[in-house]
Order: C-alpha cells, then structure tokens, then sequence
C-alpha cells in the first residue's frame, strides 16, 4: 500500500543526502556525493525486487521491472535526478513536516524570522488539510528531484508487491547532474531500451508539460585598463561601467521576473568583476525557435556594438546551447501525452498541460530519439529556502506512474 509514512520516510531518506552538483566541474558525476545516494538507491532496488539492477561508471542507475503479462506491449520508462541545484546549498537539510497544514504562515526558522507566508506564496492554500514538508530555512529542500525519486520507486514496489495489476515492462533511471545541464549527455538510450519515458520532474499536482524552452549560456568578458585613479582622465577603462551599459542595452522587461507562459528572456544568473575585468552569465531562453536565434543575435550585436566603440577585444562573447524544444519530438507520438492525461483523469487530478519555462533530461533525451514529456513530482519554489512539497502530492503522482504502466498494457490487448 503506498502510505503518507512510507512516502515521508523515503522522501527524508533521499533528502538528507547531499547531492549538489557543481557547474564548474566537467567530471561525471560532477561531485562525489552524488555516488552516496546512488549506492543507496541501487541497493533499495534490489531489495523491492526489480533486475538488471546498474550503476555505471558515469553515475547513471537504471533498473527494470519485468512484464507481468504474455503478450507484447510498448516498455516504457520512468527518469528522476539525483542531483540538487548549486544555486542554492543542499548541505544539511532539515526537512520540517507540518501536518494538517492550516493556510497560516508557516515558520521555518524562529531565529532568522524566515517564514513561508500564504500572502506571498498563494499556491500553499490549495494545500490546506495536507501534509507539507518544508525546510528549515537555511537550505534548499531537494523535492527537485527527490520527490521524484521517491514516486518512482514507491510506484515499482507497488507494482512488485501487487501482482494482479497487469504491466509491460518498465524500465526506471536516476541520473546525475541534471541541474548543470548534463543529466542527459552520457544517457545511453539504447541501453535503456524503452519505447517512451516520463520525467517525474515536475511541479505542482496535475503538471503535464511536452513543450520547453529553447536554452542557451552566455559568457559575457568585458576587458578594461586599470590606471591609478588620480591619474585616470582618458586612460582608464572601467570594465564594470562597461557591464553596466552592456545590462542597460538588453530589453529591460524581458527578464524571468517580469514574463510568464511562452514569454522568453534574457536571465543575468551571475556577475563578478573589477576595473580590469569583468565577467557576465546569462542563460538565454524562448519556446519559439527562431525568436531564440534572435536573442543570441541580440547579445552578439550589443558586443561587436562595444567592441567597435571602446577597442576590437573589449567584449568576448561565448555563447552554447544548453537544450532545446521537445515539442517537435513529442507531437508525432502525442498518444503519450494522452496516456499520461487520461492516468491523471481516472485519479481524480485535473491535468495542468502548459510550457515548462525551464527544462528537463526530457528534453535531451527526446532530440536522441526517447521522446519524454514529463509529469509532475509535486513541489514548489525549488532551488530555494522556501521550497516545500505536500506528500499528498507524492502520493498521486506515484499512482499516476502505476496507473500508466497499467494502461499501456491494455492498449495493445
């Protein structure tokens, strides 16, 4: 039976591990620690039962549920993340559980006066009765990706420890650094050898997204001169001045906070600098291919604008893609889409279909030729202190992937 207990117990598991992932560290796994829960993960599923139990050199776990039935059906799959997000640190998380959740504020931590407020946060009164694990303020929670985790082995030792409900095979992974942008580079789809797969890598209850943003990185170097500043008059080159203007000359409404849906923008993540030399990274995003193209336009004209007024090498632009649009591969096979949606509907869940503004190992491993929509995990406000997941919300996804790999068995029958 899959119970709020077993449910939280697992969770907590998963979370106190720590797993960030590190941006700057091309390696895979792209930290150690990401082995530690790995390990444990591998063990876990060979305990529940499943076989072709593998953890490869790359960190890269995946595992099989064997067909119950004796006829042929599609094999599916089910990807989670192992890896936290660096923005934000993982080190030491303290999950607080809240039962009974009554709308108020919820205090995360007395002493920093850290609090997680419905006034702010709206999206935590549709949750009021429920079960919400929340941080104690000073970390990130991990429901991003461990809420996932969770669901997908919760759902395949319901399915091991209940026989009688019919499946195809079902093939399961956990990869790593999917918060660098990696989680899919060494992803052997061929080894995985399913016919479709679902991340359970989303959001709020209900979430059901095969349509992404277009990504990009942009490395901004902006070089000055460093002159005495008594002694500076037509000399000097303030590289931060420079990066100042370079800010100014990008769309000033076109930033995460101020856009929403398929509105792209230009995102500054990180900025250091010096008189002498100064460093800007943006992550560049939009859903409309060629409106994607216009904005990495955009960014390479504004540095051979500068570079033309202030000296050839005064900006060094380095731009790479990170992913792309899944749409284009998820739409020849929406029979997916629709498997996932109709599982949502027969348990009482509203499917939320829209753009994820963001991206998944989905949407990787659908251009190598694994289509992958994704589905919801539960959580919200991640890579944050204010993330929190409801475990009723765990509940239901994990039903929601023991219900598909219910439903693909009956359409071939």
């Amino acid at each position: 039976m899959i119970t709020k207990e077993n449910i939280i117990k697992r969770f907590v598991s998963y979370v106190t591990i720590d797993t960030e992932s590190d941006p700057n560290n091309p390696n895979f796994p792209s930290t150690e620690k990401q082995w530690n829960l790995a390990r444990l993960l591998e063990k876990e599923l060979k305990e529940i039962g499943l076989e072709d139990v593998d953890l490869d050199e790359n960190c890269y776990l995946m595992a099989t549920l064997s067909s119950n039935i004796d006829y042929e059906v599609p094999t599916i799959g089910f990807i989670s993340h192992m890896d936290t997000s660096p923005d934000f640190t993982g080190k030491n998380v303290k999950p607080q559980i809240h039962t009974n959740y009554d709308g108020k504020d919820i205090i995360l931590n007395k002493e920093q006066n850290i609090v997680l407020s419905s006034n702010y946060f709206e999206d935590l009164l549709q949750y009021k009765g429920q079960t919400l694990i929340t941080t104690d303020g000073t970390t990130l929670l991990g429901a991003d990706d461990k809420a996932g985790i969770t669901e997908i082995v919760s759902a395949m030792e319901y399915l091991v420890q209940n026989p009688h409900i019919k499946h195809g095979t079902v093939r399961i992974c956990f990869t790593p650094d999917e918060e660098v942008g990696k989680g899919a580079h060494l992803f052997d789809v061929e080894k995985f050898n399913a016919d479709w797969a679902y991340t359970m890598d989303g959001s709020q209850i209900g979430e059901l997204e095969y349509e992404n943003f277009n990504a990009a990185a942009a490395k901004i170097t902006i070089t000055g001169k460093i002159v005495h500043p008594g002694y500076a008059k037509g000399k000097m080159i303030n590289s931060m001045t420079i990066a100042n203007e370079f800010m100014r000359k990008l769309p000033a409404n076109e930033v995460p906070e101020k856009t929403t849906g398929y509105e792209g923008f230009f995102h500054l993540h990180a900025m250091r600098g010096a008189v002498e030399k100064t460093v800007l990274e943006y992550i560049i995003r939009d859903h409309d291919f060629d409106l994607f193209e216009a904005r990495k336009r955009c960014v390479k004209q504004i540095g051979k604008d500068f570079n033309n007024q202030y000296g050839e090498k005064t900006v060094h632009i380095e731009i790479n893609d990170q992913y792309y649009n899944m749409k284009e591969k998820i739409e020849p096979v929406m029979h997916i889409v629709t498997i996932a949606k109709e599982a949502m509907e027969e348990l009482g869940i509203k499917p939320l279909i829209k753009a994820i503004r963001g991206g998944t190992d989905g949407s990787q491993l659908s251009f190598k030729g694994l289509p992958c929509p994704n589905i919801f995990a539960g959580g919200h406000h991640f890579h944050g202190k204010y993330e929190y997941v409801p475990v009723e919300s765990m509940i239901k996804a994990t039903e929601v992937i023991v219900r598909i790999a219910a439903k693909v068995s009956k359409k071939s029958e």
